[in-house]
């Protein structure tokens, strides 16, 4: 550990983990737990659940599971010792001044260093736009109706026409090939080492602070032979999907909405038009993260993707993710043109305001959508957008939300308003159905493919949450009765815990582990027993008792095989004798708990 125990825990208590979980996640209160959709898999039925008393969240759809610490390290990347700043400094704590680890100090110097060489390359590519061999690139980013104002903002540059240039330039600053080849702008072979981008337009990705982490390169003329767009590999300072095209600039605009572009184009005419609130999404479907980075600074976003209909079914896959971060969403239409570059050239920054303006909801949208494909004059096709509207409706969680749509969509489609809402209705109760129907299957065909839940996990969860269980146990098991070693360690830290306060507290136990793994496994071991249909006194008594002597049996089963591989005689018949005491030992703690 990096930091001692009690800052850990005195960090840990100042960040209640639904409040800061919830300023990632929508959580929604399902008796003494909080429940909302997985941030680190993609599920339609919530199946991440949050523990205010225990300070701990497991997901029972990927298995996710820790503490607040584990939680930032997971989602934002962080190390440990990363993750309690950041949250010492929510909490207003502050922390100890400390060396740093060597380890600490090779990640730091190594982010440091790419961090130098990303900044030391765009200035190359931007130094060499200004050159006579820049001309053509020049030449290429002036026809697109770029000012120089604009390119200088950007940061736009231009790559050579091959070679070596940018790698003998780091070289004799003094880089080393190990990072140079970890910054992924170089081409490393058996032939030599080569500039990965070369006679291409550079684009200097930024992350929100305006540090350069990556590049994108874009060839001038169509080619059959060279892909028209290159980007930056992921490396230690650069996660495509974490990160927004423009964001360092439009996290300081005014305007209470941001215009979300597929690309670094669309986002640099937007700016140079004047909306300085684009952002573009590199040309990637948008991520959960990427919307949470938006919803640090704005509420509402409104879509400028592409017309045609991969842009369309970009913007269809965006708009739940835009939902599920609390980001109210609006798109823009720009028919007849295919983007905002394109508009702008053509109509101009005024005319493409007064569509913004008017961009429909995320709801509209998705009904003209289905509604574009049928022929309305079509009774069984009319009757079959109906069905799906009402689907659509069905799954608005508000319900004067719902109410609203329902008015606006009976009208709009000339549909019957009350069997409208009678269609809704009977939807939303089959599709609340189908949702604890499936996530039973889900359940069901998780625990059937782990084989059941682990004679061992169950048994430190039962004991962890049971000062009573602990006290019957700590005499009869000890650590080393446990194979797996995280388990191992945890009972260790259990029984120091309940010996030193007389209790336990799950999240400093996950806390006693720096690796975000380990963390997870921690958390969902202490999870085992919760979570399940309630069970009664008598049938607890027996599940304790029953997995006392599963446990303690493997354990002898295994130190019986040790024994007949050292030849030891003595302890084999010993070890007989204890494994034949194991049923009246099972009699014997359920009367105790009965005397409890």
């Amino acid at each position: 550990m990096f930091y001692d125990d009690e800052t850990i825990a005195r960090v840990r208590e100042a960040n209640d983990i639904v409040d800061v979980v919830g300023s990632y996640v929508r959580l929604t209160r399902r008796g003494s737990s909080y429940i909302g959709l997985c941030p680190f898999h993609n599920e339609k039925t919530a199946s991440f659940n949050v523990n205010r008393n225990m300070q701990i969240y497991k997901c029972f759809g990927c298995g996710k599971a820790g503490n607040v610490f584990t939680f930032l390290m997971e989602y934002d990347s962080l190390s440990f010792s990363d993750a309690v700043k950041e949250l010492a400094d929510r909490a207003g704590i502050p922390l100890p001044e400390r060396e740093m680890t060597e380890e600490e100090k090779q990640r730091r110097n190594i982010r440091e260093k790419l961090l130098e060489i990303n900044k030391a390359a765009a200035g190359y590519y931007y130094r060499l736009l200004r050159t006579e061999q820049g001309a053509p690139a020049y030449r290429y980013l002036k026809g697109r109706a770029l000012s120089d104002e604009t390119m200088q903002k950007f940061g736009l540059g231009y790559a050579g026409k091959g070679g070596s240039g940018l790698y003998d330039t780091l070289k004799a600053q003094g880089y080393s090939d190990e990072v140079l080849h970890e910054s992924g702008i170089f081409s490393f072979s058996e032939r030599g080492v080569y500039d990965k981008f070369w006679n291409r337009v550079i684009f200097p990705y930024m992350d929100k602070n305006g540090k350069v982490i990556a590049f994108g390169a874009r060839l001038m003329t169509p080619s059959e032979k060279y892909p028209k767009y290159l980007n930056s590999p992921e490396t230690k300072v650069f996660i495509k999907g974490k990160n927004l095209y423009g964001m360092h600039l439009a996290r300081h605009s005014h305007e209470k909405y941001m215009l979300l572009c597929e690309g670094y184009m669309d986002t640099i005419a937007l700016h140079q038009a004047g909306f300085d609130n684009a952002v573009g999404s590199m040309g990637t479907a948008l991520t959960p993260a990427q919307a949470k980075l938006i919803s640090d600074y704005v509420k509402e976003v409104v879509i400028t993707y592409d017309q045609d209909a991969a842009g369309r079914n970009a913007i269809l896959r965006a708009i739940p993710i835009l939902k599920e971060a609390g980001i109210i969403t609006r798109v823009v239409d720009m028919k007849p043109y295919k983007d905002p570059d394109e508009f702008i050239k053509e109509l101009g920054a005024e005319e493409y305001r007064k569509r913004v303006e008017q961009a429909v909801t995320a709801f509209d949208f998705e009904a003209e959508s289905i509604h574009e494909k049928i022929d309305p004059k079509d009774p069984a096709q009319k009757t079959k957008f109906d069905h799906e509207l009402a689907r659509k409706l069905a799954s608005i969680e508000d319900e004067i939300e719902r109410y609203n749509y329902i008015e606006a969509a009976a009208r709009d489609y000339n549909i019957d308003r009350d069997a409208l809402t009678r269609r809704v209705n009977e939807l939303g109760r089959q599709l609340y159905s189908e949702e604890v129907a499936k996530e039973t299957q889900e359940r069901a065909a998780r625990e059937k493919k782990k084989g059941g839940k682990d004679a061992e996990q169950m048994l430190i969860s039962m004991i962890a949450n049971n000062a009573g269980f602990y006290r019957m146990a700590k005499d009869l098991i000890t650590k080393e009765d446990f194979s797996d070693p995280l388990c191992n360690k945890i009972v260790g830290i259990i029984y120091d815990s309940y010996e030193s306060t007389g209790e336990i507290v799950h999240a400093n136990i996950v806390s006693r582990f720096e690796e975000v793994t380990d963390q997870e496994k921690a958390a969902g071991i202490l999870n085992s027993a919760l979570y399940e249909d309630d069970i009664d006194e008598d049938e607890m008594k027996k599940a304790f008792a029953d997995l006392m002597i599963r446990v303690l049996g493997n354990s002898l089963d295994s130190q019986q095989q040790r024994a007949l591989e050292t030849d030891d005689a003595k302890l084999f018949q010993e070890l007989m004798f204890r494994k034949n005491d194991l049923e009246t030992l099972r009699d014997r703690l359920l009367r105790q708990k009965q005397e409890m």
